[in-house]
């Protein structure tokens, strides 16, 4: 077995690959630790994530074309569903299926809730944030947020610079 293929994911460094939060969720903090990209994977994305707790994931969302998932290894938390929150804690998997469900993670423990999430790396994704009344246009390394009004175009390293803690 080659190296490039393994990853010790207690032998990671805590912070993670990047520390930030939603740029249109001020409760939104995560450290993510991009498990795919560190084996060349180029089909699917892996990202081990770490919630503090009272934090929420990035905002409450809903995929048009790529479907998502989440594991949950250790904490505890909530998830809610167009609205409806349930516990969540160890052991627990989540789909989200391109069925318009919007979703949204929150830490409601006293330590870190830990999950991995991943999912497709389509062409092109639409993610609807209702909670915000945006849509989020995901092509060639960019995202463009539209409203009724207006729109903004930044590159992903812009996107995750601009939302960066620390």
């Amino acid at each position: 077995m080659a190296d490039k293929h393994l990853i010790r994911t207690r032998d990671l460094p805590p912070g993670g690959d990047w520390h930030g939060r939603h740029p249109y969720n001020p409760n939104s903090e995560m450290v993510m630790t991009r498990l795919s990209d560190r084996v060349g994977m180029k089909r699917v994305h892996i990202n081990l994530m770490r919630l503090p707790p009272g934090k929420e994931s990035f905002i409450p969302h809903a995929h048009t074309t790529e479907e998502e998932y989440v594991f949950v290894l250790e904490g505890t938390g909530k998830v809610t569903l167009d609205g409806v929150d349930t516990d969540i804690g160890p052991g627990d998997y989540l789909g989200f299926p391109i069925d318009g469900v919007v979703h949204h993670l929150t830490n409601t423990g006293e330590t870190d809730l830990v999950y991995l999430t991943g999912g497709e790396r389509a062409d092109v994704e639409i993610a609807l944030m209702p909670t915000i009344g945006k849509r989020a246009l995901f092509k060639d390394n960019a995202v463009t947020f539209y409203d009724e009004d207006s729109a903004e175009r930044v590159t992903m390293a812009e996107w995750f610079e601009r939302a960066k803690i620390g």
